[in-house]
């Protein structure tokens, strides 16, 4: 895959150039073993001189599928797919990666299944926002090594909006509210739990609607810690409907943790456009929202 830049401003080095575009040391590894850079259509070092003016292309090697993982011709809906992303939207009870449960028919084979059947130049997946094997929603897919990088550095600098709905049980009382509470596994389970030797998590929230014993909240992500939604409002007292896990009551007919991925929005670090995706809630969200109504 070819891309290509125009030096504006006085640099350095190439390194510390191709660094301003994303370019990770791991990315720039790849590149001197198995790509190629170019200045001004000439194959260069990494330690040539850059001028303002200078046009610098990289071509990236292609990532070719991993033969260890198995190829699944199951459909998936896509939201959106470019040179550079895959975003799409997961059905519950779909693992997102293969594991010791499943590692034939999970997204990751499926999307290398779609890819295969399409010719793809590159066909490694790096899955960006992991969701839960009983979590619809949106899914987010770097297509190279390049994308990764960059959507990564979009995270860790907290420009990526991700926004949940979640229905808990119980009545929240506040209309918005910040949860701050650091998360650490649990070293008698596999939940997570408050603790203050956890890694720092931030859950934001608005309530949407209340019922006579449970809430539908619109959630923001501050922060990407497993389960992190489902361990926070369960230190609340407010866990998940149907999330047996932390104990979660099942009600209105759900039978998964009442959570779905409804929005996904950043700038395109290599356009500059703004991108939001959505995902509507699935029949058994609808189902569970009228079953309230109707017990309320």
């Amino acid at each position: 895959m070819e891309l290509s830049w125009q030096v504006t401003r006085p640099v350095t080095s190439l390194k510390r150039f191709l660094n301003q575009q994303g370019v990770s040391h791991r990315v720039f590894s790849d590149l001197k073993r198995d790509g190629s850079i170019r200045v001004n259509g000439q194959t260069v070092t990494p330690a040539v001189d850059l001028q303002v003016g200078d046009a610098v292309t990289v071509v990236l090697p292609a990532e070719a599928a991993d033969p260890a993982v198995a190829t699944s011709r199951e459909p998936i809906t896509v939201l959106f797919e470019n040179r550079d992303w895959l975003v799409v939207d997961k059905p519950a009870g779909l693992n997102v990666v293969p594991g010791p449960a499943n590692r034939t028919d999970t997204l990751v084979n499926r999307i290398k299944g779609h890819w295969l059947a399409e010719q793809a130049e590159n066909q490694v997946p790096h899955i960006l926002t992991r969701l839960d094997r009983f979590t619809s929603g949106v899914v987010w897919v770097a297509r190279h090594r390049l994308a990764n990088s960059l959507a990564s550095q979009l995270q860790a600098a907290h420009q990526v909006d991700k926004r949940y709905l979640a229905v808990v049980s119980g009545q929240v009382a506040d209309d918005h509210g910040i949860i701050d509470a650091p998360l650490a596994s649990d070293p008698a389970g596999y939940n997570q739990m408050v603790s203050p030797a956890g890694k720092p998590a931030k859950t934001e929230y608005w309530v949407v609607q209340r019922w006579a014993n449970a809430t539908l909240v619109r959630v923001k992500l501050h922060t990407g810690r497993t389960h992190q939604i489902r361990a926070h409002f369960a230190s609340l007292d407010h866990p998940l409907i149907g999330d047996a896990l932390y104990g979660g009551p099942a009600l209105g007919g759900m039978t998964r943790q009442a959570l779905h991925a409804q929005t996904l929005a950043f700038t395109d670090p290599f356009t500059g456009e703004a991108r939001q995706f959505s995902s509507e809630p699935p029949a058994d969200w609808q189902q569970l929202l009228r079953n309230l109504s109707k017990e309320s």
